[in-house]
């Protein structure tokens, strides 16, 4: 082996087609390049750890093996132990390789020596360093500098790949190696082809100047592979073979070309959907983005037939359950089946499962279908109580917030636009459920008024399920759904397959931005670091568009115009899509205005243009807790906001109301506000301000309401936001792309609750009314665009 591939023998130190003889292409070009052994850089591509082993046969005798390599690497650091010999000697080889980088470009350095008869194979000490950079998915360069350390020799090595069809279908390479000495003619090199007949199946040919040549077969099963190639020398005589076995990233899967629809995934939705979790210790969350991607995926494998979806347990808002619905007909569109269990449900994870071709219902679980609400809690009664005053400064017709503290019961504007919002919520699940279970709308009107809660017997009988049993009865479901039985599919391995970057270069990037919360500079959506997380995308010439999704009721117009700029100056950069989730209003409104495009659910709370104000004020109150306050001051108006202060609340309770002089100018600047909230959306929405003025006035809209009056582009969730932003971005559909989350997760570690508590533990920092009352005592009187406690939707 070692005479079929020498090179330069004159030289002093062995040349890299003799040290690397287990190399099927240019190092840079195909498969993993032996992990770092060859090109350092290389070190830095694996995802997982990977392993292969290679031998060499002693002539053409498969049984026997002669020379033999191990090969290792985790991400950005790599190990590789070569052994070679003849009859009369042998030396081993050894390589440290450290490496950092993408698939786009990557760097690496190398230490290498050998033990056994290493100066008779010409082995020398040598550090090594490696460079790849693949610019476009069609082009892959390489380079390796290598140094002695015993001697003055050097090395230089360029790899070449082109990839015609800018995929792994057919790849060409080429490599070209020069020592300190040589003549450039008198350099070695080497030219062949790679090309993938069907996925997990790949034919490598590979010509060297000696007139030698390989020609080899990489069969992939997933995370595994085996090859084999055959070695003929210069008179093209077949002199040897090598073998491998190998593990590590997803490089196709032969199979999958002959198992199709032979699976079923599964997925348990046990627990609170959200956005953002804690990373660890915080099972009882579930990330909304990983169970829409889980589905696409899935949607898009063609190894699944059936998806299995649990809910027992799920909290969801009713925004969320439509878009996990709309992924899950995705499914089913695809030609899969859908499978869905249920034991206790509500109206949002009923509506959810209804799009399964079988719904299973434990036999003791229950069925609550009581139609859908909107209230709120006043708190009029209990400030007179304690002896609190409050001015309400309501000028919108529609800007309802305040009547928290300022009524007992709803104003005539503000039943008009909740009755509006809930009878479209209720026709959309009455509509949806009907079309998918067969059910019209009276006889659905009549299930919600009539019977409201059904015991599982009655749930079968009208309909509403298509089967009593326990989760464990899922194969017999789907065996009777399918005609036979399926094998269960792991849900990494689904999303693995759909993750593995086989492509040069990097994917096109879309990045999504998550505002959640009351609008606030350092809580809530944290508008202060959002601020900097919209400009630094917008510079990022690798992130072709973003995403930003919005879930938040409003708060300090501050912070929402600090998010509102940087959201504008990103979307003059690049495509900014608005995906609104379960609440967008006001200050959440705000946010969203300057999107490209706005897509919103049709259950969105969004719209409300407008703002209010309010003062609270000691009357009565101090006296009953028996503690008073004193100030000099030097100003008319110095004493505005002064009064007692609770001990641990940390809130400050004005002594006074405002007189009639001040509260004129609290009007002028919240009228003042107002206007510029409308001239904004204005602006943003490319409307007449006439038009917005009409529209205005603090009304809140449905998606479904806001897409009729131009407030919102499309009626869509994130997945169609992602594809709008694929399209505004001018990427091809066929073409991967890599969504990124900015912040996917809360922080490191959740505090667990006292007494192993999960749900019932109460913080009063999370609730929203106290959010709601702390807001309103901080900067009093300064106008705030925020949507009150009760104005949109709680978890099922």
């Amino acid at each position: 082996m070692l005479g079929l591939m020498q090179m330069g023998s004159a030289q002093q130190m062995a040349s890299y087609y003799e040290r690397n003889p287990f190399l099927r292409a240019a190092a840079g070009a195909f498969g993993h390049g032996l992990l770092g052994f060859a090109n350092p850089a290389n070190a830095a591509l694996p995802q997982r750890q990977s392993l292969a082993f290679y031998w060499a046969t002693e002539g053409i005798n498969n049984g026997s093996i002669r020379d033999w390599g191990l090969f290792a690497a985790l991400p950005g650091l790599g190990f590789g132990v070569q052994h070679q010999e003849n009859p009369a000697f042998r030396v081993t080889d050894y390589a440290l390789t450290l490496a950092g980088g993408n698939a786009r470009s990557a760097i690496g350095i190398g230490y290498a020596w050998s033990t056994g008869n290493h100066r008779v194979f010409r082995r020398q000490k040598r550090l090594s360093l490696g460079l790849l950079y693949r610019p476009v998915r069609q082009l892959s360069l390489g380079f390796v500098g290598v140094a002695s350390t015993e001697s003055n020799a050097r090395e230089g090595v360029v790899e070449v790949g082109l990839r015609p069809l800018g995929t792994p279908r057919l790849t060409l390479f080429g490599d070209f190696a020069l020592q300190r000495g040589q003549r450039l003619k008198d350099g070695g090199w080497s030219a062949g082809a790679a090309a993938e007949v069907i996925p997990g199946l790949n034919l490598v040919g590979r010509y060297f100047d000696s007139e030698a040549f390989t020609v080899g077969m990489v069969i992939s099963f997933g995370h595994s592979r085996l090859s084999g190639q055959m070695h003929f020398d210069s008179a093209q005589r077949h002199r040897f073979n090598t073998y491998s076995v190998e593990f590590g990233d997803y490089m196709g899967d032969l199979l999958s070309n002959f198992v199709r629809r032979q699976y079923y995934l599964e997925m348990h939705l046990k627990g609170r959907v959200d956005y953002r979790k804690y990373r660890y210790l915080d099972d009882e969350t579930l990330r909304f983005w990983e169970i829409l991607r889980t589905l696409r995926n899935a949607a898009n494998d063609d190894r699944i037939e059936v998806v299995a979806l649990n809910l027992s347990g799920l909290r969801i808002l009713p925004e969320h359950a439509w878009e996990i619905r709309q992924a899950l007909q995705r499914v089913r569109q695809k030609g899969k089946k859908v499978v869905v269990f249920i034991d206790n449900a509500g109206m949002s994870t009923y509506h959810l499962a209804s799009v399964a071709d079988r719904i299973m219902m434990d036999p003791q679980g229950s069925l609550t279908l009581l139609g859908y609400r909107a209230g709120r809690t006043y708190l009029k009664g209990t400030l007179e109580k304690l002896g609190l005053g409050f001015d309400e400064w309501r000028f919108f017709k529609y800007k309802s917030a305040a009547e928290v503290l300022s009524r007992k019961e709803m104003s005539p504007a503000d039943r008009e636009q909740r009755q509006a919002y809930i009878d479209d919520q209720y026709e959309l699940v009455r509509r949806e459920v009907g079309l998918a279970r067969a059910i019209s709308p009276a006889k659905f009107d009549s299930l919600v008024d009539q019977q409201a809660y059904f015991m599982p017997r009655v749930a079968l009988e009208e309909g509403l399920v298509d089967t009593l049993c326990r989760w464990d009865a899922l194969d017999k479901v789907i065996r009777s759904l399918t005609g036979r039985a399926k094998q269960k599919l792991s849900l990494p391995a689904v999303n693995e397959v759909a993750g593995a970057h086989r492509e040069w270069s990097l994917p096109p990037r879309i990045a999504l931005v998550y505002a959640q919360g009351v609008c606030a500079m350092d809580e809530g959506i944290q508008a202060r670091k959002l601020n900097k997380e919209l400009r630094r995308l917008a510079r990022d010439k690798s992130i072709k568009a973003v995403v930003f999704r919005v879930d938040s009721p409003g708060g300090d117009g501050m912070a929402s115009d600090v998010v509102a700029e940087a959201l504008k100056a990103c979307a003059e950069k690049k495509p900014v899509v608005v995906s609104q989730g379960q609440v967008a209003g006001s200050g959440g409104y705000w946010i969203s205005m300057y999107g490209s495009k706005i897509l919103a659910g049709p259950g969105t709370i969004t719209g409300s243009i407008g703002v209010i104000g309010g003062w609270i004020y000691d009357k009565g109150f101090s006296d009953k807790l028996g503690m008073t306050s004193d100030l000099v001051k030097r100003g008319k108006h110095a004493d505005v906001g002064f009064g007692i202060r609770l001990p641990l609340l940390g809130v400050q309770v004005p002594a006074r109301n405002l007189t009639a002089e001040e509260r004129s100018k609290v009007e002028k600047l919240i009228k003042a506000f107002y206007r510029e909230f409308v001239e904004k959306v204005a602006a943003g929405r490319k409307m007449p301000v006439e038009r917005v003025e009409a529209l205005a006035q603090g009304r809140i809209y449905s998606g479904i309401q806001g897409k009729a009056n131009g407030l919102v582009d499309e009626i869509g969730g994130l997945l169609q936001a992602i594809d709008t932003a694929r399209e505004l971005a001018g990427i091809a559909p066929s073409q991967r792309i890599q969504v990124v989350e900015t912040s996917p997760y809360k922080g490191w570690i959740k505090i667990q609750p006292p007494f192993g508590s999960t749900r019932s533990w109460i913080s009063l920092d999370s609730d929203p009314m106290i959010q709601f009352i702390r807001l309103m005592s901080e900067r009093p009187g300064f106008p705030r665009p925020i949507l009150p406690p009760g104005m949109y939707p709680t978890l099922d």
